[in-house]
Order: C-alpha cells, then sequence, then structure tokens
C-alpha cells in the first residue's frame, strides 16, 4: 500500500511542481503538493504549470484535485485509484500507456518546460508517445526550443534515452502561437557519469530571427556578436576571441555548426543558442532578443554565459546540470555541476524527500560560496529508502 506524499513549494517556484509530478509517476506515488510556488510573486498554479499537470493527467489517467488557475494546494495520484483523501492506493508498477496528445498552452506559456516535465517518463512507456503543443517556443525564464533539442536531447540521447523534437512554427512573446511536437520510445537507461569534462571538440551556433526581421539581418548580427565574444582557449592556455564560422583555432577547436535561420511567427522575436561540445559532456547557452537590444549585445550575452563555463571544469552547464537530476535518480550515477544553485539545491532536497539517496561533494565551492562553486551530486536509486518511514 502507498501513503500520499506530502511536498512543500514554499520556498520553490514552477520546476518543483514539474519534477514532483514527473517523480509521481516514475515511482507509481500520488502526492499532495501545498503552497504551490509559494517563494513568486503570484504563487499558485498558471498558465504553463496548469497545462503541465493536464498533461501528465491526461498521459497518465491520474486521479487529481486542485487543477485550476491559482490553485496553491494540488493532489495528483497518477495511479488514478485514491479517492482524493489522502488515503492509501494499491501499489502498482508505474507505467504510461503512450499514444498520441495535442495540448494547446492557451499562452506563449512554454512549449520547452512542459516537455521537461513529460520527458522522464520515456522510462516507464509501453508504447511509443507522440505529444503536440502549442505555446510559446522561445521566451524568458525557460530553455529555447533550440537548447531542448540541441543541447538536452542529444547528450541524454547518448544515455539511451529515445527522442526526438521537430518544431512546425516558432513563437515568441507576447503573443505564443508555436507548435513543437515531442515524440518518445521507451527507453532504458544507462548510469550517467559526468565529472570531467574532457577536451573541447568544437561549437555550434543557432541563431534564429523571425521573418518580420529578416530585412535587419538580426540572425546573422546575432551570431555574429556571438562568435566575435566567445573565448576559445588555445593548447597554449591563452584565447583566441576571433571565431569565425568553420573556422580552426590553435587547439584545433572547430565551429563544427553554423545555422542563420528565419522562421515564420505570430509575432517579431529572435533567439540564439551556444553549444559547446566536449570530450564528456555539452553545454548550451542562450539569450533572447529584446526591444531596444541590438541584435550584436544579444549574441555577445550567449557568449558571455559560455565564457564564463569555459572558465571552470564542469562538463555541463549550471541549466543542464539541474535538468540531469531527475534521470540521474532513474539510472543512478555522477554529475559534476558548475553551480550548486537553489534550482540543484531544491531539486536535491526533492530528490531525498522521495526517498533517493542523495550526496553533494562540496569540496569544489569556491572561495567559500555556498551556492556558486561546483559540486558533484551524486545518486543511487538502488540504496533508495521510503522517506515516509
Amino acid at each position: 500500500m502507498t501513503t500520499t506524499r506530502d511536498l512543500d513549494g514554499a520556498e520553490a517556484g514552477g520546476q518543483f511542481v514539474r519534477t514532483a509530478l514527473a517523480l509521481s509517476v516514475l515511482r507509481g506515488e500520488p502526492i499532495r503538493i501545498e503552497n504551490v510556488r509559494g517563494n513568486r510573486s503570484t504563487p499558485g498554479l498558471g498558465h504553463q504549470h496548469l497545462a503541465a499537470l493536464e498533461t501528465m493527467v491526461e498521459l497518465t489517467d491520474a486521479s487529481v484535485t486542485g487543477a485550476e488557475l491559482g490553485a496553491e494546494t494540488v493532489r495528483f495520484d497518477p495511479t488514478g485509484s485514491s479517492d482524493g483523501a489522502g488515503g492509501e492506493t494499491n501499489e502498482t508498477d508505474p507505467t504510461v500507456p503512450g499514444g498520441t496528445y495535442e495540448v494547446d498552452i492557451g499562452t506563449a506559456g512554454s512549449i520547452t518546460l512542459l516537455f521537461d516535465a513529460v520527458v522522464p517518463l520515456a522510462t516507464v512507456l509501453e508504447s511509443p508517445l507522440t505529444l503536440t503543443v502549442t505555446g510559446g517556443t522561445d521566451v524568458k525564464w525557460s530553455p529555447p526550443v533550440d537548447y531542448f533539442r540541441h543541447v538536452k536531447l542529444p547528450l541524454l540521447r547518448r544515455y539511451g534515452l529515445v527522442a526526438a523534437c521537430e518544431v512546425d512554427r516558432r513563437g515568441f512573446y507576447p503573443d505564443g502561437g508555436g507548435r513543437a511536437t515531442l515524440r518518445l520510445a521507451p527507453s532504458r537507461l544507462e548510469p550517467i557519469d559526468l565529472t570531467e569534462r574532457g577536451p573541447l571538440e568544437g561549437v555550434r551556433l543557432y541563431s534564429t530571427e523571425a521573418a518580420a526581421l529578416a530585412d535587419r539581418d538580426v540572425a546573422h548580427r546575432q551570431a555574429a556578436g556571438g562568435l566575435e565574444r566567445l573565448s576559445i582557449v588555445d593548447s597554449d592556455g591563452g584565447r583566441d576571441s576571433s571565431a569565425d564560422a568553420d573556422s580552426e583555432h590553435a587547439d584545433g577547436t572547430t565551429i563544427t555548426e553554423h545555422r542563420e535561420t528565419t522562421v515564420a511567427s505570430d509575432c517579431p522575436g529572435t533567439a540564439i543558442v551556444l553549444r559547446i561540445d566536449h570530450g564528456t559532456g555539452v553545454a548550451g547557452f542562450a539569450a533572447l532578443g529584446e526591444r531596444g537590444t541590438p541584435a550584436e549585445r544579444v549574441g555577445e550575452n550567449a557568449a558571455d554565459a559560455a565564457n564564463r563555463f569555459l572558465a571552470g571544469d564542469a562538463p555541463v552547464d549550471r541549466h543542464l546540470a539541474d535538468q540531469l537530476l531527475p534521470f540521474l535518480a532513474v539510472s543512478g550515477g555522477r554529475l559534476r555541476v558548475p553551480a550548486l544553485t537553489e534550482h540543484v539545491e531544491a531539486s536535491c532536497a526533492l530528490l531525498e524527500s522521495f526517498g533517493f539517496a542523495v550526496a553533494i561533494d562540496e569540496r569544489s565551492r569556491a572561495d567559500g560560496d555556498d551556492r556558486d562553486g561546483e559540486g558533484v551530486v551524486s545518486i543511487a536509486p538502488e540504496q533508495s529508502v521510503d522517506a515516509s518511514e
């Protein structure tokens, strides 16, 4: 018999909700989340979070209470057998049947964040799953769709994930209207061991502009700004900040992919993603165009983040580090994170509340800083325990 697991989101945001829903499905355990998005200025479920909840309900045939905008308490039972009162349910092996689904977030809410909640379900799928979502593909406070499909998914495919993402239409803030499809197949993940970066192998660049901005060459100017600012470490430990497409540097590093794309969209918008490839991992860095910000500066913003990463030793970027933790819970493994951010620490605490054995090696934290130093997160699911005991 499985008891509802109580979770408190008072100090967390939307990522806490999405990860909790995924873990609930993976463990076959009902959950109750109180104080949903409690540390936000407008707490409770927003459009994007509600869409994620409703999608998980549809995919798993779960029972739910609190599925409404602004709800600050949500109860989700992936077994579909609870009476909603917090009682016990019959424990069964967690599975998701697969199938074809469509979701309309209804705003410019992030499509990629909804996909983030669903991707871990590949490990309990019975048959392939196709999920098409309408909303925002490139919006603030979320990974641009090119980050999702060119950084996150390729890395996870190395460890056994069978997944692909297709983009039918871009959706920028505030109109949204983008459309993308996630395709998952039943997957068995291998343990993830990403503690060393390995040699620098190449750089990939994806710069995108809405058709309304094509006459200003925004995609090209973004790319030029990013490549000019990007620092490549040469074999002597120096810096070469004049990277051009298809060029080769002193250490043999090349710009292995350079895409400038003009896309249809309901409203103007731009995005740029830089991907850094190393011997073991990948890292991605993104920036979105904003009114009043020169296109060159948008590219520089992405490159500045990449340069900060290059100065450290972690094999993945700080956003991917947080997003990989649920997969470590599934497969086990070790991950060196470039920063022990609030998101990473909140995710680790959430995993521990589900009974996963999480260890954080803090020896690499820089200058005594409690949040910004590197660290190694280890998770051993075979040693998980019942946190309710």
